[in-house]
């Protein structure tokens, strides 16, 4: 498979566009994550809501374990204390459920941006770059076996103010099979992929 053409221009272009491409997908891979840690610094509160709701669950723990023996009302001060430190387990609790949802907003957020930012690159560089190597293959295949197919090519892809530099009617001259003409439109069939001749 013929991925980069022969001449040195075309060749620069194609590498050119190839690293631009390549360049355009870590910038956006690199912007994804940069989001990405914007979004989970919004976990700060998240996490300190947490951290207050186990503080609070230790705090009532601590206070109904020592109220169980205090004589006569402990056991029923440590049930209420005790729903106290179930309070701070449904904080806690929120806390966590908040933190684990921007941590997916951020992951989701992310995968968006890299998404969003390669289209570009996957519909419009990607298949122009399939179709050259596609095409240039085919060229490579038959150049210097087949003129006649190269020139049929030129004939139906190339401007026709460039045919006319091949020949003052190019379409006759290649029915005719003027050898002269079928190498001309060859090389600029050729020519036009960036192929050199054979």
């Amino acid at each position: 498979m013929r991925i980069y053409a022969e001449r040195p221009f075309r060749i620069l272009r194609q590498f050119l566009s190839d690293v631009l491409a390549i360049g355009w997908v870590v910038v956006v891979v690199l912007a994804a994550l940069a989001v990405r840690e914007v979004i989970l610094r919004l976990q700060g509160p998240a996490t300190a809501l947490a951290d207050a709701g186990e503080s609070i669950r230790n705090v009532f723990d601590g206070a109904a374990r020592t109220a169980g023996g205090v004589p006569f009302v402990g056991g029923e001060l440590s049930s209420a204390l005790g729903a106290g430190a179930g309070a701070g387990d449904r904080i806690a609790e929120a806390g966590r459920e908040q933190a684990e949802t921007i941590a997916a907003v951020a992951t989701g957020t992310a995968v968006l941006v890299i998404v969003i930012g390669i289209l570009p690159v996957l519909f419009v560089w990607l298949p122009l770059r399939v179709r050259y190597a596609r095409l240039a293959s085919a060229a490579v295949a038959v150049r210097g076996l087949d003129d006649d197919l190269l020139a049929l090519r030129a004939i139906t892809r190339q401007p026709v103010r460039r045919l006319l530099k091949v020949s003052a009617d190019p379409a006759a001259a290649w029915r005719k099979g003027d050898p002269e003409v079928v190498a001309g439109l060859a090389t600029l069939e050729l020519r036009r992929l960036g192929l050199r001749k054979p």
